[in-house]
């Protein structure tokens, strides 16, 4: 029999073959002392592309969805076929430049407090800048929070692992039996939000998430969306609304929602209307008229 792979690599792909052909390249080049399944999932792209991608790496797996199931639908897909004991998802516009994600599955083994963990994530265009070196907590009320070391130069000063509320949604390793405990990744936000969500629940059972500095990979931020698109703006609108209601009570949510309503989201309307960019203005109401009739979709 063959044996069961440690871990399972999971990637969603939609309309983005080139991208997601760079990150297997990537990952055959550099992860060739790990035990390793590699799933993608063709998330409704216009043509078949599972069918190009295994055509030209026949050992990965693929699987097909003829509908957008969004990020969490696409990547629940991947959950319910891998067999590895660490899940480890990545954008398809990731792309490693060496070994340094096996960081992460030895953090799991020698932890096993820990949930999951994410890398270190650097600009792809500018390798010493960094995205991501974990996070700060979402305020209570507010719901802003900080990415730690978002795009500072890279001088090491974020090189120690440490603690972090959430993982990072473009690569993060999570241990498939608490996947088991706490559920699959809600599917109701469809882009933005759900890896916050998600590692809200695992939190809130008392596991632990960390920030591996050892491992780094490469992304090419908004690839797929654009930084600041009408499609990004609505669901960021829609959704900061909805993490609220799942994830706060009482009077708590009640300020939430108003703080948003009242305050956060006529300054987002007003400022891409001062520059001239109505498409997004249109999708800041879109996305709190879909919240409150529970609809999703641009």
């Amino acid at each position: 029999m063959k044996p069961q792979p440690n871990i399972s690599i999971i990637t969603v792909n939609y309309n983005g073959c080139e991208d997601t052909k760079e990150l297997i390249y990537s990952i055959q080049e550099h992860l060739i002392t790990v035990s390793y399944e590699l799933i993608v999932i063709d998330n409704g792209s216009r043509e078949n592309e599972a069918a190009l991608l295994l055509e030209l790496f026949p050992t990965i797996q693929t699987i097909r969805s003829d509908l957008n199931l969004g990020f969490a639908g696409g990547n629940n897909l991947g959950i319910k076929q891998a067999t590895g004991q660490y899940l480890l998802f990545l954008n398809n516009d990731v792309i490693l430049k060496d070994a340094s994600l096996i960081f992460l599955f030895e953090t799991l083994d020698k932890n096993p407090h820990l949930a999951g963990v994410s890398p270190k994530i650097l600009f792809a265009d500018s390798p010493q800048s960094i995205q991501f070196a974990g996070y700060t907590s979402l305020s209570h009320i507010t719901l802003r929070n900080c990415i730690i070391g978002y795009k500072q130069d890279d001088n090491g000063q974020w090189d120690s692992p440490h603690e972090t509320p959430y993982l990072h949604g473009a690569a993060m390793c999570i241990r498939k039996e608490v996947i088991e405990t706490v559920g699959l990744m809600p599917e109701v936000y469809f882009l933005y939000y759900e890896e916050l969500d998600w590692c809200t629940q695992m939190t809130s059972k008392g596991y632990e998430l960390g920030y591996v500095p050892q491992a780094e990979v490469f992304h090419k931020e908004s690839r797929s969306t654009g930084q600041e698109s009408p499609l990004k703006v609505y669901y960021m609108t829609r959704n900061r609304l909805l993490y609220a209601k799942r994830n706060r009570k009482g009077g708590e949510y009640i300020l939430s929602a108003l703080y948003l309503l009242i305050f956060a989201y006529p300054k987002s309307f007003f400022y891409f209307l001062s520059h001239k960019k109505g498409k997004q203005a249109k999708a800041v109401i879109k996305g709190i008229i879909d919240f409150f009739q529970m609809k999703k979709g641009l």
